[in-house]
């Protein structure tokens, strides 16, 4: 009978969590330039008011969250391609991502995109399991 314990502690934690600290590098890259385009151009910031007023924030949320989670795991496949991908790495990539979300939200960036919510984990956890459909089945 197998440990569960043993097959925790054999998970590649570290190398999921730098993934996980690249995809939200990335992500908040791409927060930021949007912030810098809707400063610039009128066009951009109606577009993004239009997006997040209600009914389309939430939509939008969960958009940006799955994008992020699938973001993840294209990461994990090109970055360590010899890595043998299963359900518990994705959910151990679960883990990492909302770690890494909930360290992010401490460093004093004033975006608000990629903030820890139940919306942020609900659409990380979906776009992981998505996008790693193939290694969980």
């Amino acid at each position: 009978m197998n440990n569960p314990w043993q097959r925790l502690r054999q998970l590649p934690w570290l190398s999921l969590f730098w993934i996980s600290l690249l995809t939200l590098f990335w992500a908040s890259v791409l927060e930021l330039l949007l912030l810098l385009g809707s400063k610039q151009f009128v066009l951009v910031a109606n577009a993004i008011t239009m997006l997040f007023t209600p009914p389309l924030d939430t939509i939008m949320m969960l958009s940006i969250a799955m994008g992020i989670g699938a973001l993840a795991v294209v990461f994990l496949e090109i970055i360590y391609p010899q890595m043998l991908i299963t359900a518990g790495v994705l959910w151990a990539l679960v883990l990492c991502l909302l770690i890494a979300t909930l360290i992010r939200s401490v460093v004093p960036i004033s975006t608000s995109l990629l903030s820890p919510s139940y919306t942020m984990l609900i659409g990380n956890m979906l776009g992981i399991f998505l996008k790693g459909k193939s290694y969980w089945r």
